[in-house]
């Protein structure tokens, strides 16, 4: 999983830095994005395996574009109050998975389940 690239688009900027500081064992690059139009210019500038949003800085509705745009992208979303409500949601929007802002441990296994074998480790 090391060749895998990651993007994180967090409404909290200490939760971006404390998920950079704890992920950057798993992925070979992380990148932060602060808007929805800068994640999609960092997904194609870095042709970024997974992305990491939280839901309170893009809606569902954004969720389900970037999964109709970027169809080989992992979309892992989190929240701060996840629920099972949520996650059929976001699971309808096209998310892989949704899990705590703060859950590492969900978040590497939910890319691990569905992130595509890395562009560059494939080349």
């Amino acid at each position: 999983m090391n060749h895998l690239s990651l993007i994180l688009l967090q409404k909290d900027s200490r939760v971006a830095r404390y998920l950079s500081r704890q992920l950057c064992n798993y992925f070979h690059s992380i990148h932060v994005a602060h808007t929805t139009s800068e994640l999609r210019a960092l997904i194609a500038r870095f042709r970024s395996d997974v992305v990491v949003v939280d839901i309170e800085s893009a809606s569902l509705t954004e969720v389900q574009l970037l999964h109709r745009d970027f169809a080989d992208l992992c979309i892992v979303c989190t929240h701060r109050l996840a629920d099972e409500q949520m996650w059929t949601a976001a699971m309808d929007a096209g998310a892989d998975d949704i899990c705590s802002a703060l859950d590492t441990r969900a978040i590497v296994s939910a890319a691990t389940r569905s992130a595509p074998i890395s562009r560059s480790a494939a080349a």
